[in-house]
């Protein structure tokens, strides 16, 4: 053999070598379990958020005791080893008499995101947001603002996911919308906010939307890993929830993955949720088993 093409052979299983401990490799998702009646109710429990702490469980609902058609409701837990406590309506500042539903919380916890059929804004249904000044308090929300027309439209704009990260610019606001332009149903967007606070015109994010409905894009704190829900080809059940990753935040996203059998059932696996460990994700899912009609689940894997 040619000393070069030895040489080659070497610096290929070198640089191999040097990727592979590199690129954070993570296990298999483990089989979801139920968070179980003090969190679920038997009408349908969706849209789940936790805070970067993991002590606090946002989610929307329908159950009774609500201001509307759906509320949002947050769960508490001393630590994260205790079990969760009773659902709690957020109240009358953050809910109406309309729909209020799919929360997220920015990584810092100050903010409140969610989507919402209330008056004053520029479609059936539009993104919201509240802030909050102590973000150990729950019920301390302030009075919510629509996000605009960057964002919003005449269509359905939901499933909102806020990311930031002041080593990789501009925080940005993932969502989905069934707006004209893009190749199905509902598809994935992203806006940046401006140095004033505003958001910026929504772009369709070509590589995550397909002539399918692809819903409810959550980013990962580092930018390297988006999950959502969507019908496409290629689902087990009526919807699915997939994975993108890319290894530079500045890399378009990678061709959707299913996550598989494991965890998508041949019923419907919607709203998924990364949490801060990396570890943990939340869902919705109407699969047999449950409390009510859809429920919300849990899946982790190692790091």
């Amino acid at each position: 053999m040619k000393p070069w093409v030895l040489f080659g052979i070497v610096l290929s299983l070198v640089m191999a070598s040097n990727l592979a401990v590199a690129m954070p490799k993570f296990s298999e998702w483990s089989a979801p379990i139920n968070l179980g009646p003090t969190v679920n109710s038997a009408a349908n429990d969706v849209g789940p958020a936790i805070s970067r702490d993991g002590l606090s469980l946002y989610l929307g609902s329908n159950r009774a005791g609500g201001y509307g058609m759906a509320d949002i409701w947050v769960s508490q837990r001393a630590s994260a080893h205790d079990p969760w406590g009773p659902a709690v309506n957020l109240g009358a500042t953050v809910n109406t008499a309309a729909n209020e539903n799919v929360p997220a919380l920015s990584r810092d916890s100050h903010w409140l995101f969610f989507a919402s059929t209330r008056s004053g804004g520029f479609g059936g249904t539009d993104l919201w947001a509240s802030w909050r000044e102590h973000v150990n308090n729950d019920f301390g929300w302030l009075a919510p603002v629509n996000l605009g027309e960057g964002i919003n439209s005449a269509y359905f704009d939901a499933g909102p996911s806020y990311f930031e990260n002041e080593d990789l610019g501009a925080p940005l606001l993932f969502f989905n919308s069934d707006r004209p332009g893009g190749p199905g149903g509902n598809d994935v967007y992203v806006s940046t906010q401006q140095p004033d606070g505003s958001f910026g015109v929504a772009q369709l994010v070509d590589e995550l939307s397909s002539s399918a409905n692809d819903q409810r894009p959550v980013i990962r704190f580092d930018g390297l890993e988006l999950f959502l829900w969507s019908d496409r080809p290629g689902s087990v059940g009526g919807t699915d929830l997939w994975v993108s990753s890319r290894e530079r935040v500045s890399d378009p996203w990678g061709t959707p993955l299913n996550l598989g059998g494991t965890v998508n059932s041949i019923y419907d696996e919607a709203q998924p949720y990364i949490a801060s460990d990396r570890s943990t994700l939340l869902f919705s899912s109407n699969r047999p088993g449950g409390v009510g009609g859809f429920d919300l689940y849990a899946t982790t894997r190692s790091r």
